[in-house]
């Protein structure tokens, strides 16, 4: 398929494949009725008109082809269409109607459900621009699985570069939407991939002399050279003969693909390789489809035409071509020689493109949202961001924040008001170092980080089919990261409110004793607090550093500003807010 779209002007495009279609779904059907009228003057009548019948069939076939061609071209311009609708969505944060992810939803991860990776209103709606199921696990993946920080360095070069195709990564995701539509399992085709050859030498001879003998029979009886009753004859030993490759036709016919798939992977193959890219990243991810020795998209167009043909055997045209020349034969023997020669390319192929579907879902993402500031790498255990954001707020709503944490600071005490934004400046260091790690550039000016591995407890609930609390669900998140913390793992942590579901007293005690320990280890992070007297630790412990939220009371109403400030929260508004719920405090 021709991948080259005009994409200056997708409407005019759209109108201009739409009148094509009127006007060969006319000729067709003209066609159609001056095929029929050859027949019947031919066989009636005039017995040489009949010979016009095989040209104005060829007439016939490329008259579909070329209106088929035109659907794609439609479907293709209709996918622009939808593309642009959904990329105001995303500008404007309404993910409602995107799919939301919510099968990777893990409770047991070290961070992806703390921070909204899946689900509802979540990061894979934002970057999401897979159109397959095994497109959307590997993104899914490298969202779940941070980078060792060389190779993220790599890759977020690769695509920074990628970012910049921006015609590319439109056709690239506008010929799977328009195409791939509904998925069928290969698991069939594969096994019969892996199969033994159905071919055997003998069919050479009815696959070359049925041709030669029904052109010859035809002739003989429209010209009254040979009796019409041997024709019968032929007909017969025909479908005797082509009844010795039925079984592995219909066996071939029932492993194929969908014509939809493999129209989708031979338009990406012949995109790819037209496409030429600098970073060594980039090209190692284009070498499968060009490094066997034949191009993917040939040899995957060839399997789209053998299944077109396998799977319209059935076909009142083919039925009366297969009769009178053994198509079967040829059929067959193409098809063998495309699994010895490409078979064993095809699982690559669709592995290779479920990574570019990934890949052009992270540059897209870039591209989208104007990422222009590389996060850098540190070999110091450091975090520092300027004026970073949180990626699911409306940009012109979101306040960025500058925050540091140095080398020989450990713990951050987060304290503040309630809804003052603790929990979501949290979620946003949390989610950036994610897209550092995935090679994306942060939503920051700034951003410089140490070899962290990311772990948070910040989103514990209760489950009444396993009998468990929320305090006992957070009890077993934290010791999850002291078991990572004391095997010296650099881990960066992120623990909300910790200990909650206790009272007061225990709760102190508890924190103050889990702060110490985890200052004590490898670790380092942000623990947020309404317990205002751990603050007091500052004084005792050298690696902890006090932030916090303010608000401030305007006429009976509470008034934020969301931006975090050294040193502990000077006072707090639950009182306040019970008040203003009508709640009377003597």
């Amino acid at each position: 398929m021709n991948t080259d779209f005009d994409l200056t002007n997708p409407a005019k495009s759209l109108e201009l494949a739409r009148n094509r279609i009127l006007l060969l779904s006319i000729g067709r059907l003209i066609l159609f009725f001056l095929m029929g009228i050859v027949l019947v003057v031919g066989i009636a009548e005039t017995h040489w008109v009949v010979l016009t019948f095989i040209p104005l069939s060829i007439l016939f076939v490329w008259l579909i082809l070329q209106f088929n061609h035109q659907k794609d071209v439609e479907a293709f311009y209709l996918a622009v269409d939808e593309m642009a609708g959904v990329s105001q969505k995303r500008r404007e944060r309404d993910l409602s109607e995107l799919d939301s992810g919510s099968i990777f939803v893990d409770a047991s991860h070290p961070f992806s459900s703390d921070l909204d990776l899946f689900g509802e209103h979540s990061l894979y709606q934002l970057i999401n621009h897979t159109v397959s199921k095994g497109g959307s696990k590997k993104l899914a993946q490298w969202m779940r699985y941070a980078l060792a920080p060389e190779l993220a360095v790599k890759k977020q070069e690769a695509l920074m570069e990628l970012s910049k195709k921006e015609k590319f990564l439109v056709v690239f995701e506008a010929l799977g939407k328009a195409f791939l539509k509904q998925e069928k399992s290969k698991d069939l085709f594969y096994q019969w991939l892996n199969g033994s050859v159905s071919w055997r030498n003998i069919y050479f001879l009815p696959m070359v002399f049925g041709p030669i003998s029904g052109l010859v029979v035809l002739i003989g009886v429209l010209f009254g050279y040979i009796p019409a009753a041997y024709l019968s004859l032929f007909i017969l030993l025909g479908l005797g003969l082509l009844s010795m490759v039925f079984k592995p036709l219909m066996k071939a016919m029932k492993a194929m693909p969908n014509d939809s798939d493999l129209k989708t992977f031979q338009a990406w193959a012949g995109l790819l390789e037209k496409e030429d890219f600098d970073h060594p990243f980039l090209q190692a991810y284009q070498k499968p489809v060009k490094s066997h020795g034949f191009l993917a998209s040939k040899a995957l167009e060839q399997l789209e035409s053998l299944t077109f043909l396998i799977q319209n055997r059935t076909n009142l045209m083919y039925l009366i071509f297969n009769v009178f020349f053994w198509t079967d034969f040829y059929v067959l023997y193409r098809l063998d020689k495309w699994k010895v020669r490409v078979g064993k390319s095809m699982k690559d192929w669709e592995d290779n493109f479920e990574n570019w579907e990934a890949l052009v879902s992270l540059a897209a993402f870039i591209q989208e949202e104007a990422l222009s500031n590389p996060a850098q790498w540190s070999g110091e255990k450091e975090l520092v961001m300027e004026e970073v954001k949180h990626p699911l707020i409306r940009p012109a709503e979101c306040i960025a924040n500058d925050f540091s944490l140095n080398a020989k600071e450990k713990v951050v005490l987060l304290t503040g008001s309630n809804m003052s934004g603790k929990t979501t400046f949290m979620r946003t260091v949390g989610i950036n170092l994610v897209l550092a790690g995935m090679g994306i550039p942060p939503f920051a000016r700034t951003f410089v980080c140490g070899p962290f591995q990311l772990y948070t407890s910040m989103r514990n609930t209760d489950s009444l089919g396993e009998s468990v609390s929320s305090f006992y669900a957070e009890l077993a998140r934290i010791k999850g990261l002291l078991d990572l913390a004391s095997e010296g793992k650099p881990i960066f942590y992120l623990l909300d409110e910790i200990l909650k579901g206790t009272n007061t007293a225990d709760r102190i005690t508890g924190s103050e004793a889990l702060i110490r320990q985890l200052a004590q280890s490898t670790s380092k992070g942000i623990i947020s607090t309404h317990d205002i007297e751990l603050s007091e630790l500052e004084n005792r412990l050298p690696t902890l550093v006090n932030y916090s939220f303010h608000h401030d009371i305007q006429q009976d109403e509470i008034v934020f500003d969301y931006t975090i400030k050294p040193g502990p929260c000077p006072n707090f508004n639950a009182q306040k807010l019970m008040e203003l719920m009508g709640i009377k405090i003597k």
